[in-house]
Parts: C-alpha cells; structure tokens; sequence
C-alpha cells in the first residue's frame, strides 16, 4: 500500500496487540513495575552508601572497574577497548561516574515505576545494563536488558498505567505531528 510517496505495511496482529494496542498495557505494567523496582532499589542502595556518594564517593566504581579490568587481563570476559575506556575514562573520573550510576538508576526506576517517558527511562535502564554486561558482569544484567529492550518497543502502551498517559499527548507524539491518511 502506498500514500504520498511511502510505503506502508501492515503489521501482524500479534504485535501490533503487544506494542499498539492498550489492552496489552496490563502486561507492560506488571514488567514495567518488575524493572523499576530492581533499578529503584539499586539507585537508593547507592545514594545512600558513602562508597557510591559522599565522602568516599567513587570508591565502589573504583573497585567495580580495577575488577573489569583484572578480568580483561585474564580472560575474554571484558572488550579490549572497553578495558581501555574503563581504565582511560570511568577510572580517572570514578566519583562522577558513581553520580551518574546512582542517581541514573534511581531515576530509571522512578521513571518506570511512575510510567513517566517510559521508553527514554527503559532505554538508559538497558544502556546500564549493557555497560555493566561490557564490564564482564552478568548477574540479573541479561534479563533487565531484554525486560528494558522490550518496554522501548512497547513505550506506545507500556505507560498507559503511568504518567504517560497524560504527559505524552501533551508533549506531542510522533504520530500525532503528521497526518498518513
């Protein structure tokens, strides 16, 4: 089918159901408060720990890198240019980097939690994941990061239950600014 010069396809039931569709937003709901959850309590856990914030802030980066790159020395389980970005960026910078970390996951998982720009906060919520996958750590890593990977292709619906509902027709959506009939 094709309208002013682009060509449309229509998509399968089953995902337009999951990704389209707010009768799926239940189900959003359930894995969107799931990965909040997890990200809220990493975040709280660290703005409340001296070694993440505060005076000692940085120290835990600090750790948490010098371990990534013991790995990289031994092992295939960390990337030779992320050793080397590990070692050159976070490492010198471990205080601004434990800031970052901390208060990203803490806003990750309010954001998911309130269903608040839902598929920007599952987006950074899965580049963490990836970084911390990089850095040669599996732990819940690989399940958040396919939970979080599924929330931005679903973000039309998956804050339905949220905020979003609300926020995002205020803001403007992408296909509220072009007209395809």
């Amino acid at each position: 089918m094709e309208k002013n010069n682009y060509i449309y396809m229509k998509e399968n039931p089953f995902s337009r159901f999951l990704l389209n569709d707010s009768r799926s937003a239940g189900l959003w709901l359930i894995i969107r408060l799931y990965v909040g959850f997890i990200w809220l309590k990493a975040g709280w856990g660290k703005i409340h720990n001296d070694a993440w914030i505060g005076e000692n802030g940085g120290a835990a980066v600090t750790g948490f890198v010098k371990g990534a790159l013991e790995k990289s020395a031994q092992s295939n389980d960390v990337a030779g240019w992320y050793a080397m970005f590990l070692e050159n960026v976070v490492l010198p910078n471990g205080k601004i980097f434990a800031f970052i970390v901390a208060y990203g996951e803490l806003l990750v998982g309010l954001g998911l939690i309130l269903g608040l720009l839902t598929g920007i906060a599952a987006f950074f919520g899965s580049f963490m994941n990836v970084s911390f996958l990089f850095a040669g750590t599996l732990s819940t890593n690989p399940l958040l990061f396919i939970l979080a990977t599924w929330l931005v292709l679903a973000w039309k619906v998956a804050g339905w239950y949220g905020l979003d509902r609300w926020v995002l027709p205020k803001l403007g959506t992408p296909w509220s600014k072009f007209d395809y009939e």
